[in-house]
């Protein structure tokens, strides 16, 4: 290992069709109201947990559930998972307020996700 290593789980992108409705249905599992709504995105914080609504798949064109590990190095954890045989799905960029996202894709063909924040 180069010496990074993840912070878990504590992100999760939900693809939905259907903004208001997923909103509606998430407000009430978590029992609280999104603390970021837009039409492009949704998300709630609970008990540090993000969860968050893209309608469509968004620009990453989601299929499915996406679960975003945060690392403090996520070029050092991109070089890391690609060594041993990942795949570059979406290359680290920035998304706003200090933050860095990126996903790959296993040998198995599951996408999963990057964060760091700076």
């Amino acid at each position: 290992m180069i010496g990074s290593s993840t912070r878990g789980i504590r992100t999760v992108l939900h693809p939905v069709s259907d903004l208001a409705k997923a909103k509606a249905v998430y407000a009430a599992l978590l029992g609280i109201p999104p603390q970021h709504d837009s039409p492009y995105y949704v998300g709630f914080d609970a008990e540090g947990q993000h969860i968050g609504l893209v309608p469509g798949g968004g620009p990453q064109d989601m299929t499915s559930p996406v679960a975003y590990w945060h690392v403090p190095d996520i070029e050092a954890k991109l070089a890391e998972v690609i060594a041993v045989g990942a795949t570059v799905k979406e290359a680290a960029h920035e998304v706003g307020g200090d933050r860095l996202v990126a996903t790959v894709i296993d040998p198995d063909g599951n996408v999963l996700g990057l964060i760091q924040d700076r």
